[in-house]
């Protein structure tokens, strides 16, 4: 019988124990993918789960849209800076600047006392914009989660389906 070694107990000719052991090993993987299919629905398939998202913490609303915005903080600060550097190599803010000084002096104003745009004022605004921004998503993300709450207390919430990977 195969591989198995001459002598064994495998060679003798009863089909007792051993075909009753492959019986119960095949009852059980048929029941296996018997239990599966059921369970999705379909036979073979993958396994899904229907769930109803209820309610939003909005504790953990508040921390976690403060961190996120607080993230897009910096990243909007460090890519205005590097922005501005670039385009300050590129001589470009000082050919601004001399058509802003040449507007207002022909206007009659004095030319010392122009506008410019420096680093300073351009990451300066980008850093005032960021962080009204911080405040306004921290604080909208929050008063979300509770208008979700209140929505899901009259419909039921968002029903999800979830399903593994195959």
């Amino acid at each position: 019988m195969g591989n198995r070694p001459p002598g064994s107990e495998h060679d003798r000719d009863t089909t007792g124990p051993i075909t009753g052991a492959a019986r119960v090993t095949e009852a059980v993987r048929a029941a296996r993918a018997t239990v599966a299919g059921a369970a999705t629905g379909r036979a073979g398939g993958t396994r899904r789960a229907r769930l109803h998202i209820k309610r939003v913490d909005p504790w953990s609303m508040m921390k976690f849209s403060f961190a996120v915005s607080l993230v897009l903080f910096f990243v909007a600060v460090v890519a205005t800076s590097v922005l501005y550097l670039a385009l300050d190599a590129m001589g470009v803010f000082d050919e601004v600047n001399k058509a802003l000084s040449e507007l207002v002096g022909n206007a009659g104003g004095s030319a010392g006392g122009g506008f410019k745009i420096t680093a300073k004022g351009v990451v300066g605004g980008s850093a005032l914009l960021g962080a009204v921004n911080v405040v306004l998503f921290t604080a909208l993300a929050t008063l979300g989660a509770f208008i979700y709450n209140v929505c899901a207390d009259l419909v039921g919430g968002i029903e999800l389906t979830l399903a593994e990977k195959d």
